[in-house]
């Protein structure tokens, strides 16, 4: 087994993970949030997606599924369009809705979609390339690609707990 193969069965799983804890919710179940200060699925999905195609962009040198194929339109979130969600305030995170798990789910694949296609390309060489030399150590490819894999099946994972809740309400 290759490196990559690693990966892409990483980003399998965090692709099933997502799947179950949104398929089949309505938008106001995915818009709920459990208190002001939490965080609804939708945020959830919408910003492990954003995290996932920002950095997978950098890495590969291309544009954001995000900017490039209309999601940032067909969302009308009201953020600037290069916001991932980071560090976002109460209020950033309410201004996150969708219309309905289709939306969300369409961008989370787009993005899915492209990662698998760049991974398929890249080599154990390219893993081991710095690619952001502001940290210390230096941080390579394979590990920004694993710190996004561990950062999606979290978030991933804290949706999947607000659905449970949202279920036993």
């Amino acid at each position: 087994m290759h490196s990559k193969d690693v990966l892409i069965d990483a980003f399998g799983r965090i692709h099933e993970s997502v799947h179950a804890a949104v398929e089949d919710l309505s938008a106001e179940e995915l818009n709920t949030r459990l208190h002001d200060d939490s965080n609804s699925i939708a945020w959830l999905i919408w910003h492990l997606s954003r995290i996932q195609d920002d950095h997978v962009a950098d890495a590969s040198g291309s544009d954001q599924v995000w900017l490039t194929d209309g999601w940032a339109d067909r969302f009308g979130l009201g953020l600037p369009p290069s916001d991932t969600g980071y560090g976002h305030s109460g209020a950033q995170v309410a201004k996150v809705r969708v219309e309905s798990a289709g939306q969300l789910l369409g961008y989370f694949d787009a993005v899915h979609e492209r990662t698998l296609a760049y991974l398929a390309g890249v080599s154990d060489k390219r893993l081991d390339q710095v690619i952001d030399d502001t940290w210390s150590p230096p941080v390579t490819l394979g590990v920004r690609l694993v710190s996004v894999v561990a950062d999606d099946l979290q978030h991933a994972g804290q949706a999947a707990f607000v659905r449970g809740m949202l279920e036993r309400r």
